[in-house]
């Protein structure tokens, strides 16, 4: 891998500026979910265990390069904290003396958090005077926000280029694991690719299939691909002005030897509410007054079939209405089946994106999948064939 670990870096008595993403949800001052702090537990601990001594650079909503109040990285101290199980200094600025100052005087074992880098206006800038002033903050920079790898800004992309530089465990294995699935993977690979709009995904679409075997799509965009073949979708979620689009990646993914798994059947229903009147017709049959919200079982029993043939499988985006019951039947089974694979040894399974992770939460399934990307817009570039800046500073 072109890219260092901190396994590769001295870093006893050293200061480790680690960019991380704690841009967590809080309510009334509290964290309500600690999932992001959480990952990143096992790079400052590693820190800590090496004699390191840890300075969190992070981002906190988006300010705008202005002191807002609210968006204050202080208020996630206890959570960091009760995370790590140390003491979480703060420091008030990112860089300046009152920063120098704190992150000399830190004590070894303890970690320095310095407020949100947004404050900045040339954070999202990567503006040189700012990145230079951070890095004197630092004598190594560890990058560990993979989910903020696709900005180009200060503290993801030019401190890697200011200091000697490393990815962190979360970095590490997000690389690790995508690399896995799309850059070398073992074949045959199985994409899932769901969600509302294909407009949102052609990009995706477009780079998955030179580059896996099968692509099952579902959720919204399914509908578009279907009336692109001429299907009466009925009231139906679909860009009809997408349908000629849809078409050239049904050509294209023919040429490329990559199958596109659509729904053969469809649950139906006149109304978008929970446990609403439905019924499961062939996917050719939608009555006219109706629109779909989720794939039939007939379909479900295909794709698990693709699943047991498959070895990797990527997957990225629910294949219907998954946030309302019963049309989270499709998401679930086909997710719980994954799952039962990845268990058994048979499948290597690798999900991001917001809706995608809770879905396989809410399904019950994410626990058994191999790799589950917290990163959204990063894991979507990625997929898509990007480079993306953060990780490319890494890799110099």
């Amino acid at each position: 891998m072109a890219w260092k670990t901190l396994d590769e870096m001295q870093l006893s008595g050293k200061k480790v500026l680690t960019r991380v993403d704690i841009n967590v949800p809080v309510a009334d001052g509290v964290v309500t979910d600690t999932t992001r702090i959480d990952r990143i537990v096992p790079t400052v601990k590693d820190i800590l265990a090496a004699g390191g001594k840890p300075i969190l650079l992070a981002h906190f909503g988006r300010p705008k390069g202005a002191r807002v109040p609210e968006m204050s990285l202080q208020q996630l101290v206890p959570a960091l904290e009760a995370a790590f199980d140390t003491k979480v200094m703060f420091a008030a600025d990112c860089v300046g003396p009152a920063a120098e100052a704190a992150a000399n005087a830190l004590p070894e074992g303890d970690v320095l958090l310095l407020e949100n880098t947004r404050y900045h206006a040339g954070e999202t800038k990567n503006d040189a005077d700012l990145t230079a002033a951070m890095a004197k903050l630092g004598d190594i920079f560890c990058n560990d926000a993979f989910s903020a790898a696709h900005r180009a800004h200060s503290s993801t992309c030019g401190l890697a280029h200011a200091l000697p530089a490393c990815a962190g465990r979360l970095m590490q294995a997000e690389l690790s694991a995508l690399e896995g699935a799309l850059a070398n993977p073992v074949r045959p690979v199985t994409a899932v690719v769901g969600g509302a709009k294909v407009s949102t995904k052609l990009e995706l679409l477009g780079n998955l299939v030179d580059k896996v075997d099968n692509i099952v799509i579902g959720g919204g965009m399914a509908n578009t691909f279907l009336a692109a073949q001429g299907i009466d979708v009925g009231k139906s979620l679909a860009e009809h002005d997408m349908t000629d689009t849809a078409s050239e990646i049904l050509a294209k993914a023919n040429a490329a030897g990559c199958t596109i798994v659509l729904p053969t059947d469809v649950v139906v229903a006149r109304e978008f509410a929970a446990n609403a009147a439905n019924e499961t017709v062939a996917a050719d049959a939608c009555p006219a007054d109706a629109m779909i919200l989720d794939a039939g079982p007939a379909t479900v029993a295909a794709v698990s079939d693709v699943f047991e043939a498959s070895k990797t499988l990527i997957w990225n985006g629910p294949m219907g209405a998954f946030e309302i019951e019963p049309f989270n039947a499709a998401t679930d089974a086909a997710a719980l089946k994954a799952a039962a694979l990845t268990k058994s040894g048979a499948l290597v399974s690798v999900a991001g994106g917001g809706d995608t992770v809770a879905a396989l939460n809410a399904s019950g399934a994410a626990a058994d999948f191999s790799y589950i990307s917290t990163a959204g817009g990063a894991f979507l570039e990625w997929m898509e064939g990007k480079k993306l800046p953060g990780v490319a500073a890494l890799s110099q």
